[in-house]
């Protein structure tokens, strides 16, 4: 059965296509990446703005062109699509629920917090190293509303923590940074929010890094590698020592916008909130006293295709 998954975020806009093999398990046929930043201004203005739903909507138009053309059945439930922090945040995302319902046939779930951390934990989880699926492990999600962190295990799929917390690349850089490229007191004021969001969060005690997702987390690792295509492969499972990510946030945060966007391996739509992202990400790490971390290439659209391909 071939199943797609959409996950309508703050920043980015996934669609995954998958199917299951003989094996049983659940791989990619395609998967797509568009940056349409829906939660422009939501941390100010609560509400969509115009240009953000439009942008959305013509993703979405392009998205469903794929799904049909890639045979998925959409008249037996086996499209899903759901929103996260901007649609749970702002008023007028019914219009990209009636678009959804329009294009795909289907309503869009808006996640609570702890469901997208709960579909993140699924999802993350894999195509990593058995020990990392089978045991107690960590898992974050830096979107640009917000971070979600779960602690569970996962041959039981039991979770132990899940929080989402309103600290993301983009409300943060609304928020915060004043500064071309951003300066001392910027980059101070995102860490320490970020870091008193995450005081409630318990230490990291499993023998596996912490799993790191999302779209902040695998540029990263992207330009960590210094790559001029990305190529999720080499990404998915890799491992980074946090001292390895302060230089590669350090060295993005001194450069000027415009420069940091010619910067391998990261996409130039990217490039004004990845700095914030970074620090999200280090005060996350730091907080729980991990030295390092996974990288991730799945998430939310993982679990929702799992849960999809299970019915």
């Amino acid at each position: 059965m071939r199943v797609a998954a959409i996950d309508i975020g703050t920043n980015t806009v996934l669609l995954l296509v998958a199917e299951t093999n003989d094996a049983g398990e659940l791989v990619a046929v395609q998967e797509h990446a568009t940056i349409t930043r829906l939660g422009e201004g939501v941390d100010k203005t609560r509400v969509l703005a115009p240009a953000a739903i439009a942008r959305t909507k013509a993703c979405l138009e392009r998205y469903a062109e794929i799904v049909t053309h890639a045979e998925v059945d959409c008249a037996h439930a086996h499209v899903a699509v759901v929103g996260t922090s901007a649609m749970r945040d702002a008023e007028g995302a019914e219009a990209i629920g009636d678009y959804v319902a329009e294009k795909f046939g289907t309503s869009v779930r808006i996640l609570s917090g702890v469901e997208e951390a709960q579909l993140t934990f699924a999802g993350a989880l894999s195509g990593l190293p058995a020990a990392m699926r089978n045991g107690h492990v960590a898992v974050f999600d830096i979107g640009g509303g917000s971070t979600e962190v779960v602690y569970g295990n996962g041959g039981a799929r039991s979770i132990a923590f899940a929080k989402s917390f309103n600290v993301g690349s983009v409300r943060l850089t609304e928020r915060h940074v004043r500064s071309d490229p951003p300066n001392a007191e910027n980059r101070n004021d995102i860490f320490r929010v970020a870091s008193d969001a995450f005081a409630s969060v318990p230490l990291h005690q499993a023998s596996e890094p912490p799993v790191g997702i999302a779209g902040t987390m695998t540029t990263l690792a992207a330009v960590a590698l210094g790559m001029t295509h990305y190529d999720g492969a080499r990404v998915h499972g890799l491992r980074l020592t946090v001292a390895e990510l302060e230089r590669v946030v350090s060295n993005l945060s001194s450069v000027p916008l415009e420069e940091r966007k010619r910067t391998a391996g990261l996409d130039p739509k990217r490039a004004d909130v990845i700095v914030a992202g970074g620090l999200v990400a280090l005060a996350f790490l730091m907080h729980v006293g991990a030295r390092e971390v996974t990288i991730s290439d799945r998430g939310v659209r993982w679990g929702l295709a799992e849960e999809l391909a299970r019915r």
